[in-house]
């Protein structure tokens, strides 16, 4: 399946040759779980991907030299979501964003569980939102629950993660998973369609989230849903094919137009790619 200007819109640069890893930030890359800007670009390149948005991978904590070193070397293919401290400087951030980068993740899930849940969460919002960032949120169902609020007073342009499931099966009616279906339906929130092995109860069993999926893309319409592949997917027991990660978006997709939509057009308005 290749779409001219189609963009992944979630992977990482891993190159602790190169750029090594922080300690004690995050999960720390096993040695056979590298991706680096070079092998990034090939993997690409083989399955007809123009762009990437790439993240700040956690173990990397706030030292984004890896991501910027492959988006200085690709002029225009890469777009970038970082992981920041909230200390930084408005000119700090200025500079990240005149770089290429797009919006803040927060990893409520295995780094910082509290990062929107201090007083100082709105305002570091506000600046975010001033540089018409986004703000990609990776949580649980009781932390959606949590944040989806804060969120939307905010008025921030909002990416939600690996579906925006915690976990499976706590169903439809989660309350954690209904706040990111109300989040979808504010108009002001994409959803990334990524990951889904790390949602599938056993390898390949990707029918586990239809009923997910049907009601995100109820909630968010398809001109409110990416792709993303995860690539180099860290943490796995086995190994994940990209082809494969492509092709299962067709089983929430089946019609062209639709993938086309979620996998060059939406990137293309939401981040700029091809401008």
């Amino acid at each position: 399946m290749t779409i001219p200007g189609a963009a992944d819109c979630h992977l990482h640069i891993i190159d602790p040759a190169r750029f090594p890893f922080v300690p004690g930030a995050g999960y720390t890359p096993r040695p056979d779980e590298t991706g680096t800007r070079e092998a990034l670009g090939a993997v690409l390149d083989a399955h007809g991907v123009a762009h990437a948005l790439l993240v700040q991978p956690s173990g990397y904590g706030f030292d984004h030299a890896a991501m910027l070193d492959a988006m200085a070397a690709r002029p225009g293919r890469f777009k970038a979501i970082a992981v920041i401290s909230g200390e930084e400087s408005d000119r700090a951030l200025e500079t990240l964003a005149e770089r290429g980068v797009a919006g803040v993740r927060f990893n409520l899930v295995n780094a910082r569980r509290d990062a929107l849940a201090g007083a100082e969460a709105p305002a570091l919002l506000a600046r975010l939102k001033a540089l018409g960032w986004f703000a990609q949120v990776f949580a649980r169902d009781d932390q959606w629950r949590q944040v989806a609020p804060l969120l939307r007073r905010s008025g921030i342009r909002i990416l939600v993660d690996h579906f925006g499931i915690g976990d499976l099966a706590f169903g439809l009616g989660a309350p954690g998973f209904q706040a990111v279906l109300e989040l979808g339906r504010s108009g002001n929130a994409a959803v990334k369609l990524s990951a889904p092995f790390r949602l599938a109860p056993k390898r390949g069993d990707y029918g586990a989230i239809e009923g997910h999926a049907e009601a995100l893309l109820a909630a968010f319409g398809k001109e409110g849903c990416i792709w993303g592949s995860d690539w180099p997917f860290l943490g796995m027991d086995y190994e994940i094919r990209y082809a494969d990660c492509l092709a299962a978006l067709a089983r929430w997709l089946p019609d062209a137009a639709d993938r086309d939509r979620v996998l060059r057009d939406n990137p293309a308005r939401l981040f700029g790619f091809g401008r």
